[in-house]
């Protein structure tokens, strides 16, 4: 195995993360890493050995993705929980947590493409600003345009969901 189809191995985790967040679902997701990988292996000649692997992946990833969302809008669908699994939550209540997981699904599937892929990539996956704008081939300062509005709406919505009455109750 050469090089290259090693690094792009250790970023299958982080493109599949990327994808089902975009698409979501897990399915669609699934669909459109193997797509982006086929794309890349067959333009593996283009990849500059000084730049990063994950980056010119989540490029073409991102780039497939809009390509396929041209021309229709489809229904967002609901993203499993493991798309959006952080660790700094693993001592919470389960149901706990999955409310708190569903609500920012939805909330996350309610934004416009281009700030949904903005909102995961700095977020979510912890990429640098530069690093996104370069993934998402965009200037700088429209990336962080987009992640403040994608920011605020997404924060709008959470705090709209706190706002309702609770969805738990007690039982004794």
């Amino acid at each position: 195995m050469d090089d290259l189809a090693r690094y792009v191995e250790r970023e299958i985790p982080h493109l599949r993360r990327f994808a089902h967040s975009l698409c979501g679902s897990a399915e669609e997701g699934d669909d459109l890493v193997q797509d982006a990988l086929e794309r890349a292996w067959r333009k593996r000649h283009l990849w500059r050995r000084e730049g990063s692997v994950r980056g010119w992946l989540f490029r073409i990833l991102y780039r497939v993705f809009l390509n396929s969302r041209r021309g229709r809008k489809p229904p967002p669908e609901q993203m499993d929980e493991n798309t959006l699994a952080d660790p700094r939550h693993r001592n919470a209540p389960p149901q706990e947590m999955n409310l708190t997981a569903d609500d920012l699904s939805r909330g996350l599937s309610s934004l416009p493409d281009a700030q949904r892929a903005a909102v995961v990539l700095v977020a979510i996956e912890g990429v640098s600003y530069d690093e996104a704008a370069a993934m998402l081939d965009i200037p700088i300062g429209t990336l962080r345009s987009r992640l403040f509005r994608g920011r605020e709406m997404l924060r709008e919505n959470m705090n709209d969901v706190r706002r309702m009455p609770s969805r738990l109750r007690r039982v004794k």
